[in-house]
C-alpha cells in the first residue's frame, strides 16, 4: 500500500549536502531550535522522525529556500531524481507584524537584544500575548515521493535541517514567519527608543537653595506613610533571567529557567 511505502535501497550520497553537525541526540543548540524540535516532536510520526534524522546526518538535503510562511527543499533519496518538499505555515500579515513591531520596540529589552542580532528567550511569550505563537504547531508537509505518511523520512530530514538553520541564524524563524531580517531591524529602528519616554527616578527638580532655606532640613513626606508610598517605576521580578543566558539545564524536560520565571513572578508578589 502506498501509504507505508518506505525505500528499501540505500540512498544515494549527495556530494555537498546539507548534513547537521549533531551525530547523536538532540539537534539543535540554540534554545529557539530546541524549541522548534520539541514542537516537531510532539505533532510528528517519532518513526519518520528517525529515519528523517539519519538522512540529515547523511547530508541527503541538497538544498532548501525560505519564503515567508514556505520552506521549499530537495533530497536526495535512492532514486536518481531528487525528491522535491515544500513545508507550509500561516504567516503574518502586514497589520500583525506592525503589532508586533510596535510591542517589540516598546520594550528595551527585546529592542536591544534585536538590534544587536540575538534573539531574547522571553520573546516567545510576546507572541503568544499577541495571540501570534512564534513557532507553527500546524504544518502542510508535502513531499512528491510515493510515501503518504506526513511527514515522510524526506520531509523530516529538511525539518531537522531547518532547525539547525536556526541555530546559525534565529531572524529565520521571524523570517519564516513573513518577516526578514533587516525588514524587522529597520522597523524597530524606527520605533521610539523607550528609554527616552522613562522616568529617571533620581529626577529632582532644580530649585535655588535660598528658596528653601527656611524648611531645607524638614522631611517631604511623613516619616509614617514612607513605606506606604508606591515606587514610581517597577521592575519584572524575573528581570535578571532576562538579562542572563539561560542554564543548559532542564528538570522533567522543562527549561530551568521557566521554573526559576515563575518562582521569581511569585517572590515579587506583593505581600496580603
Amino acid at each position: 500500500m502506498a501509504g507505508h511505502f518506505s525505500e528499501y535501497g540505500r540512498p544515494i550520497e549527495v556530494d555537498g549536502g546539507l548534513a547537521v553537525r549533531s551525530k547523536r541526540g538532540k539537534i539543535g543548540e540554540q534554545w529557539w531550535s530546541r524549541r522548534f524540535v520539541d514542537v516537531l516532536e510532539g505533532i510528528c510520526d517519532p518513526g519518520r522522525l528517525a529515519r528523517g534524522r539519519a538522512y540529515a546526518r547523511k547530508g541527503q538535503v541538497i538544498d532548501f529556500a525560505l519564503t515567508p510562511g514556505r520552506i521549499k527543499a530537495r533530497v536526495q533519496g535512492s532514486r536518481p531524481t531528487p525528491y522535491q518538499v515544500t513545508i507550509t505555515i500561516s504567516h503574518f500579515d502586514e497589520a500583525q507584524w506592525n503589532e508586533i513591531t510596535e510591542q517589540l520596540g516598546a520594550r528595551a529589552i527585546y529592542r536591544a537584544a534585536l538590534l544587536a542580532g540575538e534573539m531574547p528567550h522571553e520573546i516567545v511569550e510576546l507572541f503568544t500575548e499577541l495571540g501570534l505563537p512564534l513557532f507553527p504547531s500546524d504544518l502542510d508537509i508535502a513531499c512528491s515521493c510515493p510515501d503518504w505518511g506526513v511527514p515522510c523520512k524526506h520531509g523530516s530530514a529538511a525539518l531537522y535541517v531547518l532547525a539547525e538553520a536556526f541555530d546559525d541564524d534565529p531572524f529565520l524563524v521571524l523570517a519564516w514567519r513573513g518577516r526578514p531580517r533587516e525588514d524587522l531591524l529597520d522597523a524597530l529602528r524606527g520605533t521610539p527608543d523607550p528609554d527616552e519616554e522613562a522616568v529617571d527616578p533620581l529626577a529632582v527638580e532644580d530649585e535655588p537653595l535660598d528658596a528653601r532655606l527656611a524648611d531645607f532640613y524638614s522631611a517631604a513626606i511623613s516619616l509614617g506613610r514612607l513605606r506606604e508610598r508606591p515606587g514610581r517605576t517597577t521592575a519584572p521580578p524575573e528581570l535578571l533571567l532576562r538579562a542572563l543566558d539561560p542554564p543548559p539545564v532542564k528538570i522533567r524536560h522543562v527549561p530551568l529557567v521557566d521554573i526559576l520565571r515563575s518562582t521569581y513572578r511569585d517572590l515579587g508578589k506583593p505581600e496580603e
